[in-house]
């Protein structure tokens, strides 16, 4: 389904989306009609909104447009983006007047195999933000699936140190001597990053492309995948199961969903 401030989009509705494509949204996971983080993928969306648009954005509003997407039984993905239809090429620095597209997708269920990934140099625009202009992680991820691996993996190369950073659509933790490793790059703060984070410990370091070999095992996380483990970046091998990353799937299945 697809509904555009409560009602059906229509093809006009969406136009910008497609030709403009400017815009910032958040993806969540809704079981029996709970959302793990929820506040935290409401903070997202009013942080990025004024950001994006210069403007605030009402939550409850927000809530409200994605309670009407969520069916009666079964896991779903929400998807909430925030664009407005009015702007495109000629005005985009014209007044914004953000509107709200709630989007839904089946939940793609939690049997995931580890992932196998290769190294991209790529920094998003305005990591903190997660944009709608998708196209290079898009890029990468084709281009990296083309050659045999599953997605691409971020490394900033500008300033020569190759920082590893995220992936397309999710962030990236290592383990390292027992202990959970997030990069500290630029990147987006994922809702199930920081979620991990209140539940289990870790720290901040960084990770370079020269120094994978060095851990332990890596992983990646989204709302709609949880923790899934990585098996391979680029020639270094990982484990595709470890005690810590089932750690952190067990933690991160015992946080009580909020209700939507």
């Amino acid at each position: 389904m697809a509904e555009l401030n409560g009602e059906p989009a229509q093809i006009e509705d969406l136009r910008a989306l497609a030709m403009t494509n400017y815009g910032h949204f958040t993806s969540m996971l809704v079981e029996g009609g709970r959302v793990r983080g929820l506040e935290l993928h409401l903070e997202r969306l009013v942080s990025d909104c004024r950001t994006v648009f210069g403007t605030g954005l009402d939550v409850e509003r927000v809530k409200d447009f994605a309670r009407r997407a969520v069916p009666d039984d079964g896991p779903v993905v929400v998807r909430v983006t925030v664009f407005d239809p009015g702007l495109g090429l000629g005005n985009a620095g014209a007044p914004a007047h953000p509107q709200v597209l709630v989007t839904t997708r089946a939940a793609a269920g939690t049997a995931f195999a580890p992932l196998r990934v290769r190294c991209a140099a790529y920094v998003r625009d305005l990591p903190a933000v997660k944009s709608v202009g998708l196209f290079g992680a898009i890029r990468h991820r084709r281009e990296a699936q083309l050659a045999g691996f599953d997605d691409a993996l971020f490394v900033d190369g500008r300033d020569g140190r190759e920082a590893v950073s995220e992936g397309g659509t999710w962030n990236v933790g290592f383990v390292q001597d027992g202990q959970v490793v997030w990069p500290d790059a630029e990147c987006l703060p994922g809702t199930t990053m920081r979620l991990l984070q209140q539940v289990h410990p870790s720290v901040r370091g960084a990770v370079r492309k020269a120094d994978l070999g060095s851990f332990e095992a890596a992983f990646a996380t989204n709302a709609a995948l949880g923790v899934r483990a990585i098996a391979r970046i680029d020639d270094t091998e990982f484990p595709g199961h470890h005690h810590v990353i089932e750690e952190l799937r067990r933690a991160y299945a015992r946080i009580q969903g909020d209700e939507l």
